[in-house]
């Protein structure tokens, strides 16, 4: 039976007083093997990320079928108000908990990151900057890599090929960048030249990278408009980031990354620097910033898609073609491969 009307029927829903989220899926179904130092690590990421924030930030943990342990460790920040939202699933896979964490929420910027990030003081005003700079930014990276830009980039490339302001840019921290290579577990064999250069965006003399990584990134809210509530496979794969970022080129966005590194990749091992670099974040106050070139984007046309994102593609695969950009570019002569 109910008698009276519920009071809230009338009230409208207030806009989010949160400007930006981060997601960070969670599995460590257990403390051995591949996931011994799984918690650690994770609250090294979690501490860095409370300690990197500002206060419009709304961070959203997806417990994604872990140990009782880390159950407890979370329940007790969520109980601390040190995250503000905590949803406790079974193992459904990294992508389908980032989907949980996305649904119910309307805030224009959403970080999503995996449960080894050590987030690095002003990584979010940085990441802000790109988009502010760059109005068809919709994925930012804030750890610069190798060759970001031929993966998912085409169109950036195609749209700016003659602009003088797409060129080669030096690699502003060599260290951060083979700290990174290190932490995926490369020896350190590659071409010593890729940490150099990387190709970059200029604009009113603000630089960033082309292309951005999946470990930690952030996009704008529109992108995920219309998605899929599901998506099958493997538990960790490249298909459902394959989505993601295919829902981002139809919107005609760019994949950019910040020039300096504002984040490190832990891994699954425990080494004394991590505890080092979160024990020397400087006390920085994190403002909050509003995103005021706030444009989204309607999905553009397939013959648009194909032309920027599938034939282009195909063309800078070619390795000639690929060769002339380079000089064209005026990339240095030691790092164009010799084909």
């Amino acid at each position: 039976m109910r008698i009276g009307s519920n009071p809230n029927k009338s009230i409208n829903q207030n806009k989010s007083e949160y400007n930006h989220q981060i997601i960070i899926p969670v599995y460590i179904p257990n403390g051995e093997g591949y996931f011994k130092d799984g918690l650690k690590i994770l609250m090294l990421c979690l501490e860095s990320l409370i300690n990197t924030t500002h206060d419009k930030t709304y961070i959203t943990i997806v417990n994604n079928g872990s140990s009782k342990e880390v159950v407890e460790y979370l329940d007790q920040l969520f109980l601390e108000i040190k995250i503000n939202e905590l949803i406790h699933t079974d193992n459904i896979g990294k992508v389908n908990a980032v989907f949980k964490g996305l649904a119910g929420n309307n805030i224009e910027l959403v970080t999503i990151a995996d449960s080894d990030v050590l987030f690095l003081p002003n990584w979010q005003s940085e990441t802000l900057n790109v988009f502010k700079h760059f109005s068809r930014a919709g994925v930012v990276g804030v750890t610069p890599q190798f060759k970001m830009y031929e993966a998912n980039c085409s169109n950036v490339i195609f749209e700016n090929f003659f602009n003088k302001n797409l060129k080669f840019i030096p690699i502003k921290n060599k260290k951060a960048l083979i700290y990174f290579y290190d932490s995926i577990g490369w020896d350190r064999n590659y071409n010593q030249d890729y940490l150099n250069f990387g190709l970059g965006l200029e604009n009113e003399n603000f630089q960033c990278f082309v292309g951005a990584g999946h470990y930690v990134a952030t996009y704008k809210k529109d992108i995920f408009e219309d998605i899929k509530t599901y998506i099958g496979g493997k538990k960790v794969s490249g298909v459902g980031e394959a989505y993601i970022d295919k829902k981002a080129l139809e919107k005609g966005y760019w994949r950019l990354t910040t020039q300096d590194n504002f984040a490190y990749h832990m891994g699954n091992i425990l080494e004394p620097w991590m505890e080092v670099a979160l024990n020397n974040l400087e006390n920085t106050p994190n403002i909050a910033l509003e995103l005021t070139s706030q444009n989204s984007f309607r999905k553009i046309s397939k013959f648009e898609f194909f032309i920027k994102n599938k034939l282009f593609s195909k063309l800078f695969s070619i390795k000639l073609f690929k060769k002339l950009f380079y000089k064209y570019k005026k990339l240095p002569k030691e790092m164009i491969p010799n084909y």
